[in-house]
């Protein structure tokens, strides 16, 4: 007489379908491993929610991070903004002084060359006034001696 066990064989799962193996019911691996994964997989429905949770909390900081990143650009702007004409009178002033500074270098120099040039002429003039007068003695002495007559008419 056959026993229990010999009758529940029968319907133990067996491998799939190719050579011919013992004989018995094909085995149902989906469920299988459903049933083993299914409270695996329900504990991580909380890490999921919670990993959704922190995605939605960087985005926000990120979000944040933004504009506060774009207010501290827009201030940097409209400071240099507001800077750039006081930095441009700046330069403009620097510029005029080392212009006057120049200037007043060129006149210098011009006054001392001027100097040197009336010196030299206050020095020279004498010696001219002597030989343009010995030039004009030397000319009227000789037109004394050969009058030159003059037309009547």
């Amino acid at each position: 007489m056959p026993q229990w066990r010999d009758f529940l064989e029968r319907f133990r799962p067996t491998g799939a379908p190719g050579a011919a193996g013992r004989p018995g019911v094909p085995a149902d691996r989906v469920s299988d491993a459903a049933a083993e994964l299914v409270p695996l997989l329900t504990l991580l429905d909380d890490a999921q929610d919670e990993a959704a949770e922190i995605r939605r909390q960087a985005a926000e900081r990120a979000d944040e991070v933004r504009r506060t990143a774009r207010r501290q650009a827009d201030a940097i702007v409209a400071h240099a903004r507001a800077e750039t004409e006081r930095v441009r009178a700046q330069a403009e002033h620097r510029t005029r002084s080392q212009a006057a500074a120049a200037r007043s270098d060129v006149r210098a120099q011009t006054a001392t060359e001027i100097e040197q040039l009336q010196a030299r002429v206050a020095e020279r003039m004498p010696g001219y006034v002597d030989k343009v007068g010995t030039a004009a003695r030397g000319l009227l002495d000789r037109s004394a001696e050969h009058p030159v007559e003059v037309a009547k008419g």
